[in-house]
This record gives structure tokens, C-alpha cells and sequence, in this order.
């Protein structure tokens, strides 16, 4: 049977003629009573602190639980993120190549009219020489029949 600090410092001793020494077993009483007041406090301490851990393991589990699962929400959406970025990458890419083929095909469309319009120039520059040439060569057989005859 468990006793308390209380009961034990009211225990009383029948008494004998040839009885106990009455101060030596009250003395030895009451160092027994101080000493289990002592363990039942720090039983009591630790009982507090046994629930007050328990208590804080509960909550770290529940935190554990929380973190886990913003853990795997943050990397289910880091993985749509990459996978959402390589696809609009190659999009982009896609469209880039598509606008460099374009305007390729429309420097080339430049090119070849601007060789049409260069060989049209030096064709009308030919013929405009041409006939300078025929306007100079009959002012120079006017020129030398006029002073031939003014001579």
C-alpha cells in the first residue's frame, strides 16, 4: 500500500513499557517523510514534463505531417513549373525558328528583286550610254562636215 508524505508523518506507535525510543524513531519518521515529500514533488515534475512532451511530440508529429505534405505539393508543383517552362521554351523556339525561316525567305525575295532591278537599271544604263554615244557620234559627223565645209 502507497503512502503519502502526509500520512506517513501522522503514523502513531503503540507504546510498550519496554517500548522504542521515541525521539530517534520520530526524528527517523519525519527525515523518511521529508524524503518522500522530495520524490513525490519530483515525481509530480516529472509526471508534468512527461505530459508537457508528450504533448509537444503531438504537435511536432502534426508539424512533421504538414511540412511532409507542403514538402511534396512544393515539389509536384516545382515539376509542373519545369515541365510548363519547357514546353513554352520550345514554343518559343518553335515560333523563333518559324519567324528566321520567314524572314529569310523574304530577304531572299528581296534579294532576287533587287538583282531583277539591278540587271533592268544597268540594261536602261546601256541603252541611255547607247544612245548618248549615237547623239555624240552624230554631233561629231555634224561638227566635222560643218568645218570641213566652213573650211
Amino acid at each position: 500500500m502507497a503512502l503519502t508524505p502526509v500520512e506517513i508523518r501522522h503514523i502513531t506507535f503503540g507504546r510498550s513499557p519496554l517500548g522504542y525510543k521515541r525521539p530517534a524513531v520520530d526524528k527517523l519518521l519525519n527525515d523518511i517523510a521529508l524524503s518522500f515529500e522530495d520524490v513525490w514533488r519530483e515525481r509530480a515534475d516529472l509526471a508534468d514534463k512527461v505530459e508537457q512532451l508528450e504533448a509537444d511530440l503531438v504537435r511536432y508529429k502534426e508539424l512533421e505531417a504538414l511540412l511532409r505534405t507542403t514538402l511534396l505539393s512544393a515539389e509536384r508543383a516545382s515539376a509542373e513549373m519545369k515541365e510548363q517552362a519547357r514546353k513554352q521554351a520550345d514554343l518559343i523556339l518553335g515560333e523563333a525558328h518559324a519567324e528566321a525561316r520567314a524572314v529569310t525567305r523574304r530577304a531572299a525575295a528581296e534579294n532576287e528583286r533587287l538583282k531583277v532591278e539591278s540587271v533592268r537599271v544597268r540594261e536602261r544604263l546601256r541603252l541611255a550610254l547607247a544612245s548618248i554615244d549615237e547623239h555624240f557620234d552624230e554631233d561629231l559627223d555634224d561638227t566635222g562636215s560643218r568645218e570641213a565645209e566652213a573650211a
